[in-house]
Order: C-alpha cells, then sequence, then structure tokens
C-alpha cells in the first residue's frame, strides 16, 4: 500500500489524543448530539401549552434559536446543518405560532419554503406524503400542527390507543401503524386526537370506554428521568396531548416538563436525545483497541461501567427480557439489539464470558422470522422501524461470531450448547443478508441515512457494515461479499472519500467505515489502491483538522437526522488503525 507511515502514525496518535480527551467525568463517553429543530419546536409546544410563568424565559430563548437557525430557503432541517424538510419546518412555524412575540418574518419565509414544497401550502398532505402509512411521528407532527391553528382536526389521522389496553403479547400481532417504542404517543396522541375530531360513532364508543385504561397505563412506562426514550420531541408530544386531556399538574405531565427543563442546552435548543453513552462508548474502545490498545485503567473502569448497563430485569416498555444493553445509561434507555451487539463484542474482547453469552441468549430471542433482526422487537415487522435491517443483523452475528471464539472461562456445558444454538441461528443470518442484498451489490442501513442520496438511504454505509460480518465471521470469500465488495469499490470518489452512494460529497465518517470494511479484503491490487487512497482522504482531514466536523447522517427514528460528535473521531480512529496493522 503507498502509504506514508510517518503521516499515518501521527494521524493515529493525534486521534487518540482526541478521542481520549472528550471523556466525560468517568471513564466512559457521552458524547455530544447536535442540537434538533424538531426537539426545540416540540418542546416549546409543551411548555406553553402547560403555561407555567417560569418556563417563559426557556420559551423566548429556543424561539430565539429556532428564529436564528432558520435556513436560507425559509424552512428549517432537523440540524442546523440539514436541508430543510416539512416535519421540522412544520413543527417549528407551530412552535413559533403559539408562543409569545412576533415572528412574523419567519413565519413568512417558512410559508414560502412550504408553498414551494406542498402545492397551496398544504402542510398535512406533505406531512402523510413523508411519512407514508407510519403514523409514529405523522400524527403527533399533524396534532401539533392542530393546537397551534395550522391544520384543522380533521386532518389529524386518528391512533388506536384503546389497543394499548390489551394484552402486550398481541401488540405486534395487530399490526399498529406506530412502531413499538412510540407506545406512549400512542396512548396520549391517541387519546387528543380522539377527544378533538369527529370520527365513527362505534368506535368513538370503543375509544372513550377505554381511554381511562389506556391513560392510567402512561406512569408506568414513564422513567425516572421523565423523558419517555431520553427524547425530547416523544416526552414533549406526551406532554402537549395530556395537558388539555388531565391537566398541567398531572404527574406525567409534572416528569415530562422537569425533563424538558434539565435538557434545554445553554443555548436554548434541545438535542433530538440526552446521549447515546453506550453506543458511543462502545464505539471508542473498539477504536482504542484497533489503534493500539485500550489504556488499562480506561478498560477497566469503562467496562466494569458497560456491565452495569446491561439489563437485569424485564424491560417495562417493551417488555424485553434481561441481557440486553440500552443506547445510554440514563433511565430512559431501552434495550436494543445494535447496541447489544457492540456491547457483546466488547464482552467478549475482554473475556467476560457470562456477560457476553447472556447478550447472545437476548439477540437470538429477538431475531425475526425472516430470519433477520430488528431494534427492540420481535414480530413488529409492519413498520421500517421494527422490522429487521441488515445492519443490524450484521452487527448481531459479528457479536455471536465473537463470543462463540471466546475460550472456555468456564461456561461449559452452557456455552457448548450455545455453541451448538448459534451455528443454525448464524447460517439464517447471513441467509438474510444474502437476500436483501440490492441488485448493484449494496445493502441499506436502517439507522443511518444521507440527505443527498435519493431515497435518503445510505447504501455506502450500510454495505461497509455488513461486510464487516461476512469478513470477521470468516465468509469473506462468499459471492455476495464479493458483490458487496465491488459495489464499494465503484463507490468511491475520485478525491479518494466516499459519500452515501456512488458520487455523492464524501464525508468523514463514511469514508472511514468504508476504509474499515476494506481493510478487511485488503491484499489485491484494487482493493489496496482503494484503501491507500482512502486513508490518504482521512489522513488530509485529520492534518486541516476538518476531520471532527460531523455529518448529519445519524436517523433517530422516523427520518428525524442528528449528528454526533464521536462518530467521525471514533470510526477514524478505528479505520486507521487497522491499516496500521495492515501496513506493518
Amino acid at each position: 500500500m503507498n502509504i506514508d507511515r510517518v503521516r499515518l502514525d501521527h494521524a493515529i496518535d493525534a486521534a487518540r489524543a482526541e478521542l481520549l480527551g472528550r471523556r466525560s467525568a468517568g471513564p466512559w463517553w457521552e458524547g455530544h448530539l447536535s442540537s434538533s429543530a424538531v426537539s426545540t419546536a416540540t418542546a416549546v409546544i409543551a411548555l406553553q401549552s402547560a403555561g407555567f410563568d417560569e418556563d417563559g424565559s426557556l420559551v423566548e430563548r429556543a424561539t430565539e434559536w429556532l428564529v436564528g437557525t432558520q435556513n436560507a430557503d425559509g424552512g428549517w432541517g432537523d440540524t442546523p446543518n440539514s436541508q430543510s424538510n416539512i416535519a421540522a419546518t412544520a413543527l417549528t412555524c407551530a412552535a413559533l405560532t403559539m408562543a409569545p412575540g412576533d415572528h412574523l418574518t419567519a413565519l413568512g419565509g417558512a410559508g414560502g419554503w412550504i408553498e414551494s414544497e406542498a402545492p397551496g401550502g398544504d402542510v398535512a398532505t406533505a406531512i402523510r406524503r413523508r411519512y407514508g402509512d407510519d403514523r409514529t411521528f405523522q400524527a403527533p407532527i399533524l396534532a401539533a400542527c392542530a393546537l397551534a391553528g395550522l391544520v384543522e382536526w380533521e386532518e389529524v389521522p386518528p391512533l388506536p390507543f384503546e389497543l394499548s389496553v390489551l394484552p402486550r403479547g398481541l401488540h405486534a400481532m395487530l399490526r399498529l401503524q406506530v412502531v413499538s417504542y412510540a407506545l406512549p404517543a400512542l396512548i396520549a396522541v391517541g387519546a387528543l386526537i380522539h377527544t378533538r375530531r369527529r370520527g365513527n360513532p362505534a368506535a368513538r364508543i370503543l375509544r372513550s370506554v377505554s381511554l381511562g385504561r389506556a391513560l392510567s397505563l402512561l406512569p408506568d412506562l414513564q422513567p425516572s428521568s421523565g423523558g419517555f426514550l431520553e427524547a425530547a420531541p416523544l416526552t414533549a408530544f406526551v406532554a402537549m396531548s395530556l395537558v388539555p386531556l388531565l391537566g398541567r399538574d398531572h404527574v406525567v405531565v409534572e416528569g415530562c416538563l422537569e425533563f424538558l427543563r434539565e435538557g434545554v442546552r445553554g443555548d436554548g435548543s434541545w438535542p433530538i436525545d440526552s446521549n447515546l453513552s453506550v453506543w458511543v462508548t462502545t464505539n471508542a474502545l473498539m477504536a482504542l483497541r484497533q489503534s493500539g490498545g485500550i489504556p488499562g485503567d480506561i478498560a477497566e473502569g469503562a467496562h466494569e461501567w458497560l456491565l452495569k448497563q446491561q439489563l437485569a430485569h424485564t424491560h417495562p416498555f417493551t417488555g424485553a427480557g434481561p441481557g440486553g444493553w440500552p443506547w445510554t445509561h440514563l433511565p430512559g434507555g431501552v434495550p436494543d439489539a445494535d447496541d447489544t451487539a457492540g456491547a457483546v463484542i466488547e464482552m467478549a474482547g475482554t473475556g467476560e464470558g457470562a456477560a457476553a453469552r447472556a447478550g447472545v441468549v437476548w439477540l437470538s430471542g429477538l431475531q425475526n422470522t425472516d430470519a433477520g433482526w430488528p431494534t427492540f422487537c420481535q414480530g413488529w415487522g409492519r413498520l421500517p422501524f421494527d422490522s429487521s435491517s441488515p445492519d443490524i443483523t450484521a452487527h448481531a452475528l459479528r457479536a455471536i461470531d465473537a463470543t462463540l471464539k471466546m475460550d472456555d472461562d468456564g461456561g461449559g456445558y452452557l456455552a457448548r450448547l450455545l455453541a451448538l444454538n448459534m451455528g443454525a441461528t448464524m447460517k439464517r443470518g447471513f441467509g438474510y443478508l444474502a437476500a436483501t442484498q440490492h441488485e448493484d451489490g449494496s445493502w441499506a442501513p436502517l439507522w443511518f441515512g444521507n440527505q443527498r442520496v435519493r431515497g435518503e438511504a445510505n447504501p455506502v454505509l450500510g454495505t461497509a457494515r455488513v461486510l464487516a460480518a461476512w469478513a470477521d465471521c470468516g465468509h469473506g470469500d462468499d459471492p455476495h461479499a464479493r458483490q458487496g465488495l465491488d459495489y464499494l469499490l465503484g463507490a468511491q470518489n475520485g478525491g479518494g472519500g466516499w459519500g452515501g452512494g456512488k458520487g455523492i460529497t464524501s464525508s468523514v465518517e463514511e469514508t472511514a467505515l468504508a476504509v474499515s470494511a476494506l481493510s478487511r479484503f485488503a491484499g489485491t491490487e484494487q482493493v489496496d489502491e482503494a484503501i491507500s487512497d482512502g486513508v490518504d482522504y482521512l489522513l488530509a482531514h485529520v492534518e486541516d483538522g476538518s476531520w471532527v466536523e460531523p455529518s448529519p447522517i445519524g436517523l433517530y427514528f422516523a427520518s428525524l437526522w442528528y449528528t454526533e460528535d464521536l462518530y467521525p473521531i471514533t470510526w477514524t480512529l478505528e479505520a486507521l488503525g487497522r491499516v496500521r496493522k495492515l501496513v506493518g
């Protein structure tokens, strides 16, 4: 490979120092999620709905932030660096309409953008077009707009909150129009819509009978922090819906409002979620491990911290059993397949056999009938964020493989039994990956996207994630892996980097993941040249300091975009570390 080893070593040293310097107060990482127009607008709507005098300054600062981050075209994106979209723009218009003060200039600019995107300024039709059959955010967004008087209540689709009173095991069978993690919104927003719009008389009677019972479920679903999923939008949607129904002093509303008050940033904005501490910590530890090792003091503390985050009981929100990990250490986190896979790989790497095997057992119980892995709940396959996905499946397969490769540390019979069962599980999982590969050889991820790619997909990132599984699990020569490799090689841009797809502007994050994937297939002239060019791209960005500027490639529930400051840092360090091992 034509790589300057001195430059490479300097970049690795700089990246390790940067990553280690970004730890939180303890031996783990919390990262920093971008501020969000969606989060900030929904928080304003909730706080303004409750109308406490003490929140007046929060609303004022939040509206100032919203006005100050309006795009030149008049709309708002999910982050200050995002393209305008109808959801963020509509919610911000609702917030500015409800908030005190003169916001006519900002609203006028937004109206022009909406007219250009939705003929006649038809917000409701534009929102429905963006979200399709998924009412998870479609209904809450339109309900917020209706509270502000921007749409009629009859344009807000109903949510079947009455189904929440049925046994949890039936929810997947009922094919609900919201995803599993949105049960609080189904109840609260659905109840509000029920009281505001007309509908089928028979359905209204059924819903009225079950209204009280459904609302009574919310206190048990609310975590001690008050924030549902640690997410400002979901929490705000619940609060804005319950204030008209139960009053601003209701215990759930109080918890929601306190969460919002605690989560506001100094500039008046809110992030999309409190943090992704478990996720960014496992990413950071992998990067350090691949680039020279994890310093001993950090390794011990971080692994002890990760062990404490493993769920030891049935989770009240999703009904998930013990063994999984959530994305955050905060009480609103919910165990999921991607974070569990990352933690299992780390546990396996440090010889924590019992924790790793418990995580793998949890993962195996989550595998869907199509042999892929979903995010939170098995069997809720109707909507995208509940169905199986290639990137999560690939991560789960890597976790299982890492656990099976562990030395027998006393696991004995359990370890041998697990190995027998997991062989068939992995075979089925790779069958799912083969079946979901696109004709061009790529795979599309679920939790990441690229706003410049048609359909907002990110085939480069998805393919890189899946190729890592084929290689790490010993199937790098499989025809499907070779097709994916050909796609990744063909998607490289002239400057050596990768974007979300062929011809899409390169980013540090996507380039780093592509280089990490290709490093597993090194040894041919074409692959080695692509790695060398990709490394040159990364080195140049490390050297000029631009590598720490994150790109909005993260998807947070139902097409809500975010950036995470640690993504370019951890992924670049891992990529450079893997290449350093290759060049000797």
